[in-house]
């Protein structure tokens, strides 16, 4: 029967090097965004229809200021709601650039009334209510968009870290076992290796909780 002192070693362990995996992983994003570029497709595909090619000039929001804006934003894991706002932002500064027809296609709204309320917008007009209610459904629509490519960017993202530091504490696991520890099995390592990404999260509440099992079973037999 297994000691609970080399079971609660055993998970310590497991979960230090799952931690330092973790770690290790963050670490990765010092080389052009390392892990932070998964996901970041999903943002790329939902903004280009919103921001089709212009050529009006220098001055004028291109859509390549657009999407690498976005990715900087995306890699320096600036807060989802702020990232949402500018990509909003970013896009309706494109309604006043000719695009208003283009993107009223996107949205299902009247192209001419999407249009001139673009228009008054950018000159400060008074906007009428029949604007008011068709830029209202075209952010909707964008909202509803963005909210969806963003929720995909970030679950791609956390699957992705989290294999990654999988293999990489496999590998360090593997490596531990060739040249450092004796009376270890390949398959051993592996299996540590495999187990201490899930694990480090939660290694120390679940060696609290198995030393309090292991001392309320004692108390009972006593």
């Amino acid at each position: 029967m297994a000691d609970v002192s080399t079971v609660v070693s055993i998970i310590s362990a497991a979960g230090a090097l799952g931690t330092a995996s973790m770690g290790l992983v963050d670490a990765l994003k010092v080389f052009w965004g390392g892990p932070s570029r998964f996901g970041f497709g999903y943002i790329k595909n939902a903004v280009e229809p919103f921001s089709p090619e212009i050529a009006d000039g220098p001055e004028a929001l291109q859509q390549k200021d657009i999407i690498e804006t976005l990715r900087a934003n995306w890699i320096n894991g600036v807060a989802a709601a702020d990232q949402k706002a500018k990509a909003r932002a970013l896009i309706h500064l494109r309604l006043t650039q000719g695009d208003a027809t283009q993107l009223a296609k996107l949205t299902g709204v009247k192209p001419e009334v999407l249009g001139s309320a673009a228009a008054k917008a950018s000159t400060g007009e008074q906007v009428k209510p029949e604007e008011l209610a068709v830029i209202a459904q075209f952010d909707a629509v964008l909202s509803a968009v963005l909210d969806e490519a963003y929720e995909r960017a970030d679950q791609l993202y956390r699957n992705a870290a989290k294999a990654l530091s999988v293999v990489i504490a496999v590998v360090l696991a593997l490596i531990a076992e060739k040249y450092f520890i004796n009376g270890v099995d390949w398959w051993q390592a592996l299996l540590v290796g495999l187990i201490a990404a899930p694990l480090a999260p939660v290694s120390k509440d679940l060696v609290t909780a198995l030393q309090n099992a292991v001392a309320a079973v004692r108390a009972v037999k006593a």
